[in-house]
C-alpha cells in the first residue's frame, strides 16, 4: 500500500534526513548513521564485498575507527527523484581526511541511494557506490578524477 505523500514536504524530509546521516558518518557514529537505513538495506559499497545485506554496527564502526579525526566530505551534482513513497537519490561524493596511519583520503566517487518511506519516516534501502575504472584492459581504478 502506498503511504499518501506530498512532493514537497517528502523532498524535505528526505534532504533533511540526508543530511542527518551525513553528519553522523562525518562524525563517525555508526550506530546514528545507521538509524537512517532499513533492516533490510542493501549496500554495494567500495570496499569488498560485492554486497552487504542489512546493518553491520560493528563493521562499519571498526572502518570509522580507521580515521584520525571526522571524515570530511561535500556533495557535487545532487539529483532526487520522489515518487509515492520511494525515491532516488544520486551524486558525486568528495570524501577527505586523514587515516589512522598518516595517509590523506581524497576522493571522488559516485553515489546512488535508493529509499523507502515507512511509517511516515524516508530511510535508505539500498545504496551503490562506485568509481570508474580504465576501459584499456588494466581494470586499474581511477582514483585521481574530479568533476
Amino acid at each position: 500500500m502506498t503511504e499518501e505523500t506530498n512532493p514537497n514536504l517528502d523532498e524535505e524530509a528526505i534532504i533533511a534526513m540526508l543530511m542527518m546521516r551525513a553528519s553522523a558518518l562525518g562524525d563517525k557514529n555508526a550506530k546514528n548513521a545507521l538509524s537512517y537505513e532499513t533492516e533490510d538495506s542493501v549496500e554495494f559499497s567500495l570496499a569488498p564485498p560485492l554486497v552487504y545485506h542489512g546493518k553491520d554496527e560493528a563493521g562499519l564502526q571498526d572502518w570509522f575507527d580507521t580515521w584520525d579525526g571526522p571524515i570530511g566530505g561535500e556533495v557535487h551534482d545532487a539529483k532526487l527523484t520522489v515518487g509515492g513513497d520511494v525515491a532516488f537519490w544520486s551524486g558525486l561524493l568528495h570524501m577527505t581526511g586523514t587515516k589512522t596511519d598518516g595517509a590523506e583520503v581524497d576522493l571522488w566517487f559516485r553515489q546512488t541511494l535508493g529509499l523507502v518511506k515507512r511509517g511516515g519516516r524516508w530511510l535508505v534501502a539500498h545504496q551503490h557506490a562506485s568509481v570508474p575504472f580504465a576501459m584499456d584492459g588494466s581494470g586499474r581504478a581511477l582514483l585521481d578524477l574530479k568533476p
